[in-house]
């Protein structure tokens, strides 16, 4: 049972909340994912409902609900926020070490992807963690079906640009 449930601080928490530093909407995330992915946690930090910003140009990652709560900052973190990246290669799945390179390269070479295909059966099979490995906390694979259909749908005009 996820610490924003506990008898302390109830589950009445917002689904989403003003990230503090630049006003971004910013879905709840696990205190798991927070305490799985935060490199180094301070001592007595509140036990309060966590929301992640994944907003590109803002720093901040994750923040409390309670305002005393740290403030974590992507340099708090163990592993790159693709939300966040500009630069490759960009996270896309955290369980499996895909990266957007890794789909653009696929249908470059291929006409297609098949990282969502093989992600999905990994899901099936039990093998994933997202909510200890993704900075988000949530499943990766709609972001990756979205990915997948965004860079065909470039590689089919660069070829029809091509025959023209």
């Amino acid at each position: 049972m996820s610490d924003c449930c506990s008898a302390k601080s109830g589950c009445d928490a917002p689904a989403v909340a003003p990230c503090p530093a630049n006003g971004a909407l910013s879905k709840k995330v696990d205190t798991l994912t927070v305490k799985s992915l935060v490199r180094q946690l301070p001592l007595g930090m509140p036990n309060t409902q966590y929301y992640f910003c994944e907003a590109r140009d803002c720093d901040v990652v994750y923040f409390g609900l309670d305002s005393r709560a740290p403030i974590f900052r992507r340099a708090n973190l163990l592993v790159r926020v693709g939300a966040k990246a500009t630069k490759d290669p960009i996270p896309i799945c955290y369980c499996f070490g895909f990266s957007r390179n890794d789909i653009e390269g696929e249908i470059a070479e291929t006409g297609r992807s098949t990282v969502a295909e093989r992600i999905s059966a990994e899901v099936k099979a039990g093998n994933c963690a997202c909510e200890l490995k993704n900075p988000s906390g949530r499943c990766c694979l709609g972001g990756v079906t979205q990915v997948v259909k965004d860079y065909e749908r470039q590689n089919e005009r660069a070829k029809v640009a091509g025959e023209r």
